[in-house]
């Protein structure tokens, strides 16, 4: 096992290839920590030798199909014991609602009520991997302090233990599951005396008895005479298998239901042609008892019959596939596509490399890939014809899969291939189809041969189409991105001007949401001896409003030109607007600039009052007298209000995303403007306009557009 380090002091454990730990340290481990804290199942992973994976090494408490898709989980995803190991901290989630809010790909799997805390196992530089444990739902919603500190001091004796053990070259191995002992065929051992035996065979009402996993290891004569299906069938199989018309998923997820949340649960199901029975589930650490019984009063059918498979995958493979949908919903751009396969897919199917190809104009296009040491070998194919005869090529224009379980077979098929420059033994190539054209091809390498079993062909396919319909929508969205941005480049000033006496530096941000581009402009406009500018900000966050933006700013510029005053621009452009007939408001704030003589006038519409820094570096708020905002009333006044600007003054013009943000008071916010523009007033320009705007530029989540301008009167003016 090797360990994976975290920051610049940590170290990785040494690899270990000798001989294999005696004791189940990991189960035992695991039992004593639910012990101690009185939950009901959980699970210790452990990092992957050579890639940034955890795996599943014991489960204990339920079965482990309940966890599937969880059982090899990229550090990077979404997930509970994911966050706990990459953060190193304890994560918490104290019921559905929460999971829900917090991990909707975990509540999609297993929505049912269950609190679950996982945390990381790991020493001051090494992770080694991570726990979770969970609790039924009646578990208070927040975890003791108690547990916490029995919790963590558990992991932290386990990472010392999983650290000696790696400094002694000793390897851990997955461990077996801790779940209840199988049950015993027959009454008189399930029950532990005849008479007791005897006494639930006289009850009218039939009782079965489940294990964790769903078998029965107990039925009465009731049970069977209900069901239609003598006791030898029954034991041993799994209820919803045993009868054809209970063989529907949503029986099934009441027994999951009845295990992860320890609640009694019920439901009832039709035996055909018209027998309605009653099933009643009642939970517990060891299993499930099921009352069975004839339903009063029920006239409509509860589900529809399948054929029984007691060997069938449904649960896992329906579990994955909910879990990815869940991811892949998540993603927004191609690169967010990318990143999810790998992150979320690649590690679940034992892939080491990826590579996502799409086409344009006939050619092939290289849209991402991970696991690559020399990236050159990915990008040689960026740009090849169509024509060219490769799997890539041949599997976007065909939409059918192809399967290399070696490099021999690979290279016999396509000669030209070279596989052996990639350095990967075999390869899956999966067409991406959505909406029944294809749209990419998704290439898994795996570092070994590996052979394709029909099952895992089937999984990987469908995968490639929740994948396929992801990719689509990124693809469609990346266009839309690059159309917005380029109308919103066009419509903004490429440089400021120069100016006499007047320094001048601009900052632009778009909003993180919708498409990147928004209504916030600003211009500088050269007139003969003078200068004007303006800041203003249209609603919306859309093209429509960047469509807009570039007819006010134009009309701006043009009532400037012909030498309007700054309060009849403003009525002239409020007209403008309304007579457009638009939906959408403006607010702006004009400046018509006279260094000469050490004088500003401004006219303003309902836009944040700007502020201004004195030469002896006092700051003010210049709360000028306005009008209301653009495109409200045609006959709205604006009126000027004329300042000083001495040699070494300085203007600070923004709009509203500088300072406004969720749960924050603007006039603090503004407070907080004026502070720093106090502080760092002296820097150069360009210094300090990223200095104004380097809180915003490291936000993730920026819900408004940015615009700032900042003018400052030169000496020599």
């Amino acid at each position: 096992m090797v360990g994976v380090s975290d920051g610049p002091s940590s170290r990785q454990a040494p690899p270990t290839a000798r001989a294999p730990v005696g004791r189940p340290l990991l189960s035992l481990t695991l039992a004593s920590m639910m012990d101690e804290v009185h939950a009901h199942s959980g699970a210790v992973y452990l990092m992957a030798e050579d890639q940034p994976v955890l795996e599943m090494a014991v489960m204990a408490g339920l079965p482990r199909a309940f966890a599937a898709p969880w059982e090899r989980l990229g550090l990077n995803a979404r997930i509970p014991v994911s966050d706990a190991a990459r953060e190193r901290r304890l994560v918490w989630v104290g019921g559905e609602e929460e999971m829900a809010r917090s991990y909707p790909r975990v509540a999609m799997v297993l929505p049912y009520p269950f609190a679950l805390a996982a945390l990381p196992v790991a020493t001051s530089t090494t992770v080694y991997g991570a726990v979770f444990v969970t609790w039924p739902g009646s578990h208070p919603p927040e975890l003791s302090q108690r547990e916490r500190e029995q919790l963590t001091a558990a992991c932290d004796r386990l990472a010392l233990r999983l650290e000696r053990a790696a400094a002694e070259s000793r390897t851990l191995h997955a461990e077996a599951d801790l779940v209840a002992s199988p049950t015993v065929g027959g009454a008189a051992g399930t029950l532990g005396s005849v008479e007791a035996a005897r006494m639930v065979a006289r009850l009218p009402y039939g009782l079965c008895s489940l294990d964790l996993h769903g078998r029965i290891g107990f039925a009465n004569a009731a049970a069977a005479e209900l069901t239609g299906v003598p006791v030898g069938r029954l034991l041993g199989s799994h209820l919803w298998s045993a009868a054809p018309w209970l063989n529907d998923p949503v029986y099934e997820d009441q027994y999951r239901a009845a295990l992860i949340s320890q609640h009694t649960t019920s439901f009832v199901a039709l035996r055909p042609p018209g027998d309605w029975l009653s099933f009643r589930l009642y939970p517990s650490p060891n299993g499930i008892s099921v009352r069975i019984s004839r339903a009063r009063g029920v006239s409509q059918a509860g589900g529809a019959a399948r054929a029984a498979d007691d060997a069938s995958p449904r649960l896992v493979t329906i579990s994955h596939v909910v879990s990815l949908t869940g991811a892949l919903t998540e993603a927004v751009s191609v690169q967010d596509v990318v990143r999810l396969v790998a992150d979320e897919i690649a590690p679940v199917v034992r892939s080491q490399a990826l590579v996502v190809l799409g086409s344009r104009a006939g050619r092939l296009h290289v849209l991402g890939h991970r696991g690559y040491e020399d990236p050159a070998v990915v990008q040689r194919f960026d740009g090849m014809p169509l024509s060219e005869p490769t799997p890539g090529t041949q599997v976007l224009q065909t939409g059918v899969p192809a399967f290399f379980e070696s490099r021999e077979e690979l290279e016999r098929l396509y000669p030209g291939r070279q596989a052996a420059l990639d350095g990967f033994a075999a390869w899956a190539y999966l067409p991406l189809i959505a909406s029944g054209r294809p749209v990419g091809t998704c290439v898994l390498a795996y570092s070994e041969p590996h052979p394709f079993r029909t099952e895992e062909r089937a999984v990987l396919t469908s995968l490639a189409g929740l994948v396929a319909q992801a990719l689509d929508r990124a693809l469609l969205y990346d266009v839309k991105h690059r159309l917005a941005h380029g109308l919103q480049a066009a419509l903004l000033p490429h440089s400021l001007p120069s100016l006499p006496g007047i320094d001048a530096a601009a900052r632009y941000l778009p909003a993180t949401r919708g498409m990147d581009i928004g209504g916030d402009f600003y211009d500088l406009v050269p007139t003969e001896g003078r200068a004007a500018a303006v800041i203003g900000d249209v609603q919306g966050h859309n093209v429509t409003a960047a469509g807009l933006m570039g007819q006010i700013r134009t009309a701006v510029r043009a009532y400037t030109t012909v030498g309007q005053a700054p309060e009849e621009i403003m009525r002239s452009t409020n007209r403008l607007l309304i007579d457009l007939g638009t939906d959408l408001f403006v607010s702006c704030l004009y400046l018509r600039l006279d260094p000469g003589r050490g004088r500003a006038v401004m006219s303003r519409a309902g836009h944040p009052p700007p502020l201004l820094r004195r030469p002896d570096g006092r700051v003010r708020v210049l709360d000028l007298a306005g009008g209301p905002l653009l495109g409200i009333d045609a006959f709205a006044a604006y009126p000027s209000t004329e300042v000083d600007l001495a040699p070494g003054s300085l203007l600070a013009l923004y709009t509203d995303g500088l300072v406004e943000s969720p749960g924050v008071d603007f006039e603090e916010a503004l407070a907080d403007l004026g502070r720093r523009l106090t502080e760092a007033g002296d820097l150069p320009l360009d210094e300090l306009a990223d200095s104004l705007v380097r809180h915003e530029a490291d936000t993730e989540h920026r819900i408004d557009d940015v615009a700032l301008l900042l003018l400052r009167a030169r000496a020599d003016g």
